[in-house]
């Protein structure tokens, strides 16, 4: 316990740095995978096009490239100085979106499309459609593997130790400057990874049960 207890300080700050990567690149992926999932799925052909890329491109690229790219191309592009935990929050927002809005798509696609065409046919556009008859439904579909999906980003958030932003990811390389014990610090970096992951399994069982009443 003396790992935690004597290094409360960079322990608190290692939980925040990886919460605010958390829920501020969750907000942007949901945020932006609403959106190009909407897209993805539009009459539109356009539309469909830059989803269709947008997921491609940047699905396809390793999450260590995307934040390479935020970290030091991106500020030199903007001439000017930003925060490495917000560059970092962008990108892994930005990447997790394209699952986020794969996910919603598959969800889209397994509502039936006589319901679309029905509700087209009573004059409602496109985004009414979306909005009040296929996402509702496609979203109870989507719980469990959007969840896997932020899962996946709360690990995922342990990338930005590589470019000098304090999580939970780079804790152990700042303890072991205090002469703290390596193994026993990732033991406890797993520890608190396990517990975070907990709570979201336990958030996932109870909107299932939500939207299982509400049906």
């Amino acid at each position: 316990m003396g790992a935690i207890t004597d290094n409360l300080d960079l322990w608190g700050e290692a939980i925040v740095g990886t919460l605010v990567l958390f829920f501020g690149g969750g907000l942007i992926a949901l945020v932006l995978g609403f959106i190009v999932g909407a897209m993805r799925v539009s009459p539109v052909p356009i539309a469909r096009a830059v989803g269709g890329i947008y997921v491609n491109w940047i699905r396809n690229t390793p999450l260590t490239l995307v934040m390479f790219f935020f970290a030091f191309c991106l500020p030199i592009l903007l001439q000017q100085r930003v925060s490495p935990i917000v560059l970092a929050t962008a990108a892994l927002g930005i990447y997790t979106a394209t699952y986020v809005a794969e996910t919603l798509r598959s969800g889209v696609n397994t509502v039936p499309v006589g319901q679309a065409e029905a509700a087209r046919a009573l004059g409602l556009t496109f985004g009414q459609v979306m909005s009040l008859v296929v996402l509702p439904q496609a979203t109870r579909s989507v719980i469990p593997p959007m969840m896997s999906v932020f899962i996946a980003l709360l690990k995922n958030t342990t990338v930005a130790a590589g470019f000098s932003v304090l999580n939970l990811g780079s804790v152990r390389t700042w303890l072991s400057e205090r002469g703290e014990n390596q193994l026993v610090v990732l033991l406890w970096v797993m520890v608190v990874f396990v517990i975070l992951v907990l709570l979201l399994a336990w958030l996932q069982r109870t909107l299932e049960v939500k939207w299982r009443i509400a049906r």
